[in-house]
C-alpha cells in the first residue's frame, strides 16, 4: 500500500498538468475554430456565427476524429470511462501509450469544433493512461497497474472540476471495483497532489458557484425532490436510450465506422443553427443554470437541443465525455421544473435536475450528490440533493438494466456488476464447515487396511471423500496425503509376490494444509492458487492434530447461507392470539405457532 501510494503521488501531478493541458487545447481549438485568434482561454462558440461555420465545424471535426481512430488508435472512440473499465477487466490495466497522446487532442478537436462534450472523459482515460504507462515500466501485478490507472483518472477529474470527493467517489463507484486500503489510500493520495497543484494552476474557487444565503428547505420542499429526482431520473433513461440506439443505427450504416464521427457532426451543427448554445462545453450556461439566471428559452433550448445531439452524436462513436453535457442536461430540466415548482433559493431545483440526472445516467447517486456540492459549495442543500439523487438512481435501476457506461462494456461480451457486497465466504471459519470425523492413516498402514478404513466410516462409504490425511506412526505432523484413486490404483497394481506395499509407497506431502480460523475466502484462494478441491485442517502448535478435511463443497455452505438470507421470508414475531375469555395467566405460558423459530 505504501509503495503505490508513493508512485501514486507523482502520478496524481501528472494528472492535474494533464487537465490543464487538455482545457488549454480545447479553448484553443475553440478560438481558432469559431474566433479565428490564437489564444487558450476557455469559451463557448455562442451564437453570431456563419451559418457554414455552425454547420460545417462540426463535421471536419468529424472526419479529424475518424481519422485519428482508424489510422491512430480505435480506443479514442467514445466517451472515456467504458474504455477505462474495459482495460482494467480485460486488459490488466494497460493502456497503449497512443492513447495518452491522441486521447486529448481528439477530444480538443471534437469540443473545440462545436461538439456538446465534456473534458471529463477524455481526462479520465488520458490521466488513467499516465498512470498505467508508469504502472508498466516498473514490476508490479495487474491489480497495482490498475490502482495506479484509477489514481491517474481520479486526479484528472479532481483537477478538472476541483473536486477532490467526488474524484475519489467516482473511483470507488466506477473504476476500482473494491474498497480496500491498497486501492483507496493511492487514488486518495493522487487526488489530494491533483487538487493542490490545480490550486496553483486554475485557483481554488468552485466552478459554478451558488449562494445559499437564506435558504430554508420545508418538509414539502423535500417531498418534491423526490419528484424532481424522479423528473431527473426519466431523463436520464431517455438519454441513455437515445445514446444506444443512436449507436445500434450508425452500426447498421453500409460503410465505414470512420466516416459515422463526421455524420454525427452534421447531427450537431443542425443542433447548433436552432441553439448555438448547446454546442461545446457549456461551462457559462451551466452556471447560468444553477444560479437562477437563465431564461426560458434557453431552458427549453438546453433540454430538448442538448440532449438530442449529444446523445445522437456520441453514439457515432465520436470522442468526447459525459459529465458536463449531463450537468448541462440535468441543470436545464432542474431548471424548468423550479418554473412550476416553489421558490428555495435561485437556481435551488437546477441542482436537484442537476445531481438526479447524474445519479440516474451514471448509477452514481453519492458521486451526483458530492459533485454537485463541490461544484456549486451550497453545503446546506445535501440533504435534498441526497433525496434527488437517490430518486432517480431508484427509478434508473428499476426500469434499465444498465448505464450510459456499462451497457457499451455489455455490447462487447463483458459481464459488469457494480453492487458491493461482503464476501459470504468472508464470514465463515473452516472450523464449522469442515468434515470432522477424517480417517486418519499412518505412514506404516498396509494398503489392505488403508482401503478398509477408507470404504467403511460408522458402517459406510463416507460421501464425497476423496482425500485422507496420512501423519508419521508415533506423531501428528508432517501430514501427507493419499487418494482413494490412488489406493485402488495401488492395489490394482500390486505384486503378489513382492513386498506388501505400505501408505507411505503411495502417499505425498500434503500440498495445502489450513487451519480451523481460517476464513472460507482464504480456502478458496488457496484451493485455487494450488489446484486442489480438498485438504486437510491441522489444529495450532503444540499439538498440530489433524482435526477434519475440508472440499470445494464445504465452500458452498457460505453461498446457501448468503441466499437463505436474500430470499428466504419469514415471520420472527407473530401476535398471539388469545380469547376474550381465557384469563391471561392461563395463556402465558402456552407455546404458539408464532414462537417457533421459523414458522
Amino acid at each position: 500500500m505504501l509503495l503505490i501510494t508513493a508512485w501514486a503521488l507523482p502520478v496524481g501531478g501528472a494528472g492535474a498538468v494533464a487537465a490543464l493541458a487538455l482545457l488549454k487545447l480545447i479553448g484553443l481549438v475553440t478560438n481558432l475554430v469559431f474566433y479565428q485568434r490564437v489564444q487558450s482561454s476557455l469559451v463557448a462558440p455562442g451564437p453570431g456565427h456563419p451559418w457554414w461555420l455552425v454547420l460545417g465545424a462540426p463535421v471536419a471535426g468529424g472526419l479529424v476524429i475518424g481519422l485519428m481512430a482508424r489510422y491512430g488508435t480505435e480506443k479514442i472512440r467514445g466517451h472515456g470511462m467504458p474504455e477505462a473499465i474495459e482495460a482494467i477487466l480485460t486488459g490488466g490495466s494497460r493502456v497503449a501509450p497512443r492513447v495518452a497522446v491522441l486521447k486529448p487532442i481528439s477530444a480538443a478537436v471534437s469540443i473545440g469544433t462545436g461538439g456538446p462534450f465534456g473534458a471529463e472523459g477524455p481526462i479520465i482515460m488520458t490521466g488513467g493512461a499516465i498512470g498505467s504507462i508508469l504502472a508498466q515500466a516498473l514490476r508490479l501485478s495487474a491489480d497495482e497497474r490498475k490502482t495506479l490507472l484509477v489514481s491517474g483518472a481520479a486526479a484528472g477529474m479532481a483537477a478538472t472540476f476541483n473536486s477532490p470527493l467526488a474524484a475519489v467517489l467516482l473511483a470507488v463507484e466506477l473504476l476500482l471495483f473494491e474498497w480496500r486500503p491498497r486501492s483507496f489510500v493511492p487514488v486518495v493520495g493522487a487526488v489530494a497532489v491533483s487538487t493542490v497543484c490545480r490550486g496553483f494552476l486554475l485557483g481554488t474557487a468552485p466552478i459554478f458557484p451558488v449562494s445559499t444565503v437564506g435558504m430554508h428547505v420545508t418538509a414539502a420542499d423535500s417531498a418534491l425532490c423526490v419528484v424532481a429526482g424522479v423528473l431527473g431520473g426519466a431523463l436520464a433513461v431517455v438519454a441513455t436510450w437515445l445514446v444506444y440506439r443512436a449507436e445500434d443505427a450508425f452500426s447498421r450504416l453500409p460503410f465505414h465506422w470512420m466516416w459515422w464521427p463526421a455524420i454525427g457532426g452534421a447531427v450537431i451543427g443542425v443542433g447548433g443553427l436552432i441553439e448555438p448554445r448547446a454546442l461545446g462545453v457549456g461551462y457559462d450556461v451551466i452556471d447560468q443554470l444553477l444560479t437562477g439566471r437563465a431564461t426560458v428559452s434557453l431552458i427549453v433550448g438546453i433540454l430538448v437541443v442538448k440532449t438530442l445531439i449529444w446523445g445522437l452524436s456520441l453514439g457515432s462513436g465520436t470522442s468526447g465525455g459525459v459529465l458536463a453535457p449531463v450537468f448541462m442536461i440535468g441543470g436545464a430540466v432542474g431548471a424548468a421544473e423550479g418554473l412550476l415548482f416553489p421558490h428555495v433559493l435561485p437556481g435551488f431545483w437546477a441542482m436537484m435536475g442537476l445531481a438526479a440526472v447524474v445519479g440516474g445516467v451514471m448509477r452514481s447517486p453519492l458521486t451526483g450528490v458530492v459533485f454537485t456540492l463541490e461544484l456549486t459549495h451550497a453545503w446546506p442543500a445535501a440533504l435534498p440533493l441526497l433525496i434527488s439523487s437517490t430518486a432517480a438512481y431508484g427509478l434508473s435501476v428499476l426500469v434499465l438494466r444498465r448505464s450510459v457506461l456499462t451497457e457499451k462494456i455489455a455490447r462487447r461480451g463483458l459481464h459488469l456488476t457494480r453492487e458491493y457486497s461482503t464476501d459470504p465466504l468472508e464470514s465463515f471459519f473452516v472450523a464449522e464447515v469442515m468434515d470432522r470425523r477424517p480417517v486418519v492413516l499412518r505412514r506404516g498402514d498396509s494398503l489392505d487396511s488403508a482401503l478398509a478404513a477408507t470404504l467403511r466410516t460408522d458402517g459406510g462409504e463416507p460421501e464425497g471423500r476423496r482425500l485422507f490425511p496420512v501423519v508419521p506412526d508415533g506423531a501428528a505432523y508432517p501430514v501427507a496425503v493419499v487418494t482413494r484413486r490412488a489406493l485402488l490404483h495401488a492395489a490394482a497394481r500390486r505384486d503378489p509376490d513382492g513386498p506388501a506395499p505400505t501408505v507411505a509407497d503411495i502417499c505425498r506431502p500434503a500440498p495445502v494444509v489450513l487451519r480451523p480460523d481460517d476464513t472460507l475466502r482464504r480456502a478458496a484462494y488457496v484451493f485455487a492458487e494450488h489446484g486442489v478441491t480438498e485438504a486437510p485442517v491441522v489444529g495450532h502448535a503444540p499439538d498440530e492434530h489433524v482435526v477434519g478435511t475440508v472440499a470445494l463443497r464445504h465452500l458452498l455452505h457460505a453461498r446457501r447461507h448468503d441466499l437463505t438470507e436474500e430470499h428466504h421470508r419469514q415471520r420472527l414475531i407473530m401476535r398471539r392470539t388469545v380469547p376474550r375469555d381465557t384469563p391471561r395467566h392461563e395463556d402465558e405460558h402456552a407455546p404458539a405457532d408464532g414462537d417457533r423459530i421459523g414458522s
